[in-house]
């Protein structure tokens, strides 16, 4: 059986870096065997929901390189759910309630006081046809809830965390439709899991009792259901659940000059144990995919590893991946020579401008000015495309008895204005020979 994973966010915000996780694992999920990851988009929340952020989702999702292979909108497929809803009504697993949420929240805070369990208490249940018109008549709507089977155990074999059972009789019937006539999300979730043909649901563990309730709404609408899987949820750096990890959309990393490939690598192995490998493509990170790797504990997201992962991930872009973002006229080979010292790709415009000048040396005493200027009627004898680094170096050994760092560090810093930076024999043959020798001579 083909393997059918999906996405589903809802627009009502841009995604954060939990969502991209549980989008990134479908999609791995789904490349591991050849199968395919859909995009649902939840907006049957219209008050909430907003083109923009769909269009920001599609966005993101191609800027990080998961491509999918179909999409769907809740908002076009009422006809679908208003059809089964009806299905289920008639099957008499879907019924009509009228309590407020003050209501509820009195009779859960009652239920609390007795040391009992917050269910609902089916009272619904107990209304009559004459109820139901006389309140109908008074102006009441009904909201709806889907009827648990109390005698059915609620079994499966959770793909994360092993196998799973609940107790139905322990649960409050759900909500699944509002007196508005609006979904809420179960039911619908269900519907389009059968319809679009899902196999695998793999999702956040707060999502676990929901998924106890929808085995049920499955088995109402004769359908198997799908394997479920629950990876831990993510927290911050400080060991807890982050608001922060909430707010960080795909817009803040690209103006931290995060690349896509550096979320991808670490978001593919966090909560696993296996190593973070920036030498690793997507596609061999879904060959090696596997969800016996993930462990229960909460999943630690570290924007300072992030930032280590894109040096890492920067170290090895090819030009081609990032001519288009260097500044214009850098060269491949200034690109192979700079980017080992780079840790965002936006940095190569430092380096850039001490390949091209101008650069402001540090001040220098009499010693080493007479040193450099000595450099500067060597460089301009050599030959330039033949290791002008070693030569000047050798010659000016030689001559003035320098070596080590009095050699080298005066050099480094007349030729670019750093203490640091390049191997200055792969860096000097980009800079002109005449603009060498002008820095010396200055």
């Amino acid at each position: 059986m083909t393997t059918v994973t999906r996405f589903a966010p809802s627009p009502t915000g841009n995604l954060h870096v939990g969502n991209v996780r549980t989008a990134l694992h479908n999609w791995l999920l789904a490349k591991k065997t050849g199968g395919k990851f859909l995009l649902r988009i939840d907006d049957t929340d219209a008050e909430r929901s907003r083109e923009e952020h769909v269009d920001a989702i599609r966005a993101d999702l191609a800027w990080l390189g998961l491509s999918y292979d179909g999409e769907e909108r809740q908002s076009l497929r009422t006809a679908l759910y208003e059809r089964e809803f009806q299905r289920l009504v008639e099957a008499g697993r879907i019924y009509r309630a009228y309590e407020t949420a003050q209501e509820l929240d009195l009779k859960r805070k009652v239920l609390l006081g007795r040391g009992l369990p917050p269910i609902y208490d089916r009272a619904a249940l107990k209304l009559t046809e004459a109820d139901h018109a006389a309140k109908a008549a008074a102006g009441e709507r009904p909201h709806w809830r889907f009827l648990l089977d109390h005698d059915q155990p609620i079994t499966w074999d959770d793909g994360i965390r092993g196998p799973q059972n609940f107790d139905a009789r322990q649960m409050s019937d759900p909500v699944i439709r509002r007196a508005d006539g609006s979904w809420l999300y179960m039911l619908p979730s269900a519907i389009d899991d059968i319809a679009m043909g899902i196999t695998d649901v793999l999702r956040g563990e707060d999502h676990v009792s929901n998924t106890a309730t929808q085995i049920q709404m499955f088995t109402a609408l004769g359908a198997t259901p799908p394997r479920f899987a629950h990876e831990a949820l993510l927290t911050g750096s400080e060991g807890k659940l982050s608001k922060r990890l909430g707010a960080l959309g795909m817009a803040d990393f690209r103006e931290q000059g995060i690349e896509p490939e550096a979320i991808v690598t670490l978001l593919a192995r966090l909560g696993t144990s296996d190593p973070v490998d920036p030498s690793l493509d997507a596609t061999a990170l879904a060959a090696s995919f596997d969800l016996s790797r993930f462990g229960r504990a909460p999943a630690r997201f570290d924007e300072a590893d992030l930032h280590r992962v894109n040096a890492q991930i920067v170290h090895r872009l090819p030009y081609a991946r990032v001519a288009q973002l260097l500044p214009q006229g850098m060269s491949e080979a200034a690109w192979d020579v700079i980017r080992p010292n780079l840790a965002h790709i936006n940095e190569a415009g430092d380096w850039w401008q001490v390949l091209t000048g101008p650069v402001t040396p540090p001040a220098f005493d009499d010693e080493t000015r007479s040193f450099l200027t000595q450099a500067a009627q060597i460089a301009a004898t050599l030959d330039w495309q033949a290791d002008p680094w070693r030569a000047l170096t050798s010659a000016l050994k030689d001559s003035t008895g320098r070596k080590g760092k009095a050699l080298f560090l005066p050099l480094r810093q007349a030729l670019t204005g750093q203490d640091h930076g390049p191997e200055m024999a792969a860096l000097l043959p980009l800079i002109a020979q005449d603009e060498a020798v002008r820095r010396l001579s200055a």
